[in-house]
């Protein structure tokens, strides 16, 4: 009875769960995000809009970095076209419009975009096809705008690579106001690296002083270039590394980007990151870790957000030259990597609270994964190790339904003698387990023990890029996705129903409880058909050895049992 109502708890639990993750995606939390009044410093000659018109200088046009250039007529030229520039390395290949140097397209070249075509890759950073997620940076004046978005840059090359036996690749582009303030760019990208160093400085001849900000900010719509799976609600927003009130310890915080309609948020601190996170990939903005510096994201107008970095200001004389090193990441969520890249960084592969359960379970089986190179058969020696590891309360539960099995006919006497009192029924069953010496509720612990691996299994999944589209064999060509053919939701199901018949327990039910347990196989079979294969995979095998088990312990029992009787009989 016990164990056929825990079994029921743990189907209960997997539904509670699914409308968990459903309801987290349809109906975010209200985080307690205070937003603050903005800097009264550089912040204000920030462009507001990327998309707004150049922000005219408070002096004449003559110190207006957008100001149309003049021929000796007097007329205005002809404005300079925008160029992209297109930036290729081993893992990257990017697009860099010449208006504001903006970094405007970044494909992954190590990532397929489709699992079926190997030659679109992932564009993380993207600004087509209904999606908008580019950098822009800059540094900011607060004496005057020094540069806007609409302002051209120019460089030596057209297109850059990276060449053979060349460890780092640098794109420089360089613009020159009418004031004789000249601004420099250079993405800094290195061989083997996800990791791009955006390196910022001004060279002043305006006659006058200015007090320089760096800043870098990301902006987005919540269009992923990821496509979404049914049933599957993943995580896209924004991160932040923030720094606790008052201490010099920092937290990671998430952000759904609805959040920021109604509450903006903003922390003035030292050190500390930005990024925007999707399912399996993140670009972080990263700043100097003893910087003094302000965190902050809004709504950008339509359906866009921005995340944005502020630095501190630096003062620069006339004549004077200046610089500003920011670091950038952009690629995918690599277990025990990021934090390599930024302390705190590797929060980005977030488990949630079984993280303690979660992240064991990726190391065992990357270690599978070394041995037999297929995360399939990683998943399947995983599933071994769990089994191995739960075997003496496996054990115990086997033994525990062996024993009921065997007491079925008394059992089904008492329900007959007591049909009509409950309570006596309950004791009389109750005598009848302390006489006999076994424990109903043996066989609810392995269920129970094994809801949080479910879960953690689940997340690991469908969180770590590692297994994004990693093929198996046969038809299962992407242990992430559910299975196309639901070949192996149905092979559970039939493992499911196989496993209650051979513990007889359906005999000792009533009719209600019996149609329940029947329909429990069927309900599993059509949770799973959605459901990552690899996750159902490590169920179907769990099935299997359970069934093994099941065989090999009921036999030893038996065989006690005879030896037993024929000592009796001697």
């Amino acid at each position: 009875m016990e164990t056929r109502r825990m079994a029921l708890i743990a189907v209960l639990g997997v539904i509670l769960f699914l409308l968990y993750e459903a309801w987290n995606k349809d109906f975010p939390s209200a985080a307690a995000i205070a937003a603050t009044s903005p800097a009264a410093t550089a912040a204000a000659n920030v462009p507001a809009d990327p998309t707004a018109p150049p922000v005219p200088s408070a002096t004449d046009a003559k110190s207006d970095p957008n100001a149309a250039p003049t021929v000796a007529d007097g007329t205005a030229a002809a404005p300079v076209a925008a160029q992209t520039i297109r930036v290729k390395t081993d893992l990257i290949d990017a697009e860099i419009s010449t208006a504001g140097a903006e970094l405007r397209r970044v494909e992954l070249l190590n990532y397929q975009l489709e699992k079926n075509d190997p030659t679109r890759k992932l564009p993380l950073l993207n600004d087509r096809d209904g999606q908008v997620f580019t950098l822009q940076a800059g540094l900011a004046a607060v004496e005057k705008p020094l540069a806007t978005g609409q302002t051209i840059y120019s460089t030596p090359q057209t297109a850059y690579e990276l060449a053979p036996g060349v460890d780092t690749l640098d794109v420089p582009f360089e613009t020159t106001d009418a004031s004789g303030v000249t601004l420099r760019k250079v993405y800094r990208i290195k061989r083997g690296s996800y990791q791009i160093e955006l390196v910022q400085s001004i060279v002043n001849k305006s006659g006058q002083p200015l007090n320089v900000s760096p800043y870098a900010r990301w902006l987005r719509n919540p269009v992923s270039s990821e496509k979404a799976q049914k049933f599957i609600s993943t995580f896209l927003g924004m991160g932040v590394f923030e720094q606790k009130p008052g201490t010099t310890d920092y937290r990671f915080k998430k952000i759904k980007l609805t959040e920021l309609n109604g509450a903006p948020y903003e922390s003035k601190q030292t050190g500390g990151w930005l990024a925007m996170i999707q399912h399996y990939f993140i670009a972080a903005i990263i700043p100097p870790a003893d910087e003094a510096l302000t965190l902050s994201g809004k709504p950008a107008g339509g359906t866009n957000y921005l995340g944005q970095y502020l630095g501190a200001g630096k003062l620069v004389a006339d004549g004077a030259e200046a610089s500003f090193s920011t670091g950038l990441y952009i690629g995918p969520k690599l277990q025990g990597k990021l934090d390599a890249v930024a302390p705190g960084l590797a929060l980005t592969e977030d488990y949630g609270i079984l993280t303690v359960i979660a992240k064991p379970l990726f190391v065992a089986m990357n270690f599978f994964h070394g041995l037999v190179g297929n995360w399939g058969w990683s998943i399947i020696l995983l599933t071994l190790l769990v089994k191995l590891l739960f075997y003496p309360l496996t054990a115990a539960q086997y033994k525990s339904m062996a024993k009921m099995k065997k007491f079925t006919p008394r059992i089904a006497e008492l329900k007959e003698r007591y049909a009509d009192d409950r309570e006596k029924l309950s004791r009389a069953m109750m005598d009848l387990y302390k006489k006999e010496g076994f424990n109903p509720l043996a066989g609810c612990w392995p269920i129970l023990v094994q809801m949080p691996v479910f879960f953690s299994l689940y997340w690991v999944l469908i969180e770590s890029v590692e297994l994004r589209q990693a093929p198996f064999m046969l038809w299962l060509q992407d242990l992430s996705a559910a299975d196309p053919l639901y070949i192996m939701p149905v092979l559970y199901g039939a493992s499911m129903w196989l496993q209650q018949r051979m513990s007889g327990q359906l005999a000792t039910m009533d009719p209600m409880q019996a149609r329940i347990m029947n329909i429990m196989p069927i309900a599993f079979t059509g949770m799973f058909l959605f459901f990552p294969a690899g996750l159902v995979v490590y169920w179907f095998v769990s099935n299997v050895i359970g069934i093994a088990q099941q065989k090999y312990i009921t036999y030893r029992i038996e065989q006690a049992d005879g030896a037993k009787r024929e000592l009796k009989k001697a």
